[in-house]
């Protein structure tokens, strides 16, 4: 089966420990092949007891491994959105750790970048005046600039084009 995501972000709120949801996300990304998941364990900043929010990351773990996922090996992020929003410096800095545990522990997936450009699962395409076509879709493999020449195929005839822009 092709992967679809590369992974993914679960968010948990410290305040309620994991919900019904919170496994029936698990399920879902099992079942669409979502090979690794970042928990966000979010508003910390309303939790004062140490215990309580280790024992919400316990749930979330045993909650992960009953689904085949890492549990004990998956990065929990503990943070506040809102009050890094808010501009608070504490909880900023997590957000940057959770974005560091998206480059480092979800693997960067193999591109076929040396093969000829291929886009599928065209997803929009519209005209603009004086633009052209524009589509969007799904790049399979290949890397397109500006300027390089490309088919259209399709139901209609064959139609060749430039990139404009990219």
């Amino acid at each position: 089966m092709r992967r679809k995501w590369d992974g993914a972000i679960l968010v948990v709120a410290a305040t309620d420990g994991p919900m019904p949801q919170t496994r029936e996300h698990i399920l879902l990304g099992r079942q669409v092949g979502v090979p690794y998941i970042i928990v966000f364990l979010n508003k910390c900043d309303m939790v004062d007891d140490e215990e309580l929010l280790e024992l919400v990351e316990m749930e979330v773990r045993e909650l992960l491994s009953q689904y085949d996922f890492p549990g004990d090996d998956t990065p929990i992020v503990r943070g506040s959105a809102l009050q890094a929003l808010n501009g608070v410096a504490e909880w900023e800095e997590k957000i940057l750790e959770l974005a560091g545990h998206l480059d480092t522990y979800i693997p960067e997936p193999e591109r076929a970048i040396d093969q000829p450009f291929l886009l599928s699962q065209l997803k929009t395409y519209f005209s603009i005046s004086g633009r052209g076509t524009v589509v969007t879709g799904r790049v399979e493999r290949g890397i397109i600039r500006t300027g390089d020449e490309v088919e259209i195929v399709g139901i209609k005839d064959t139609a060749k084009n430039y990139c404009n822009r990219c």
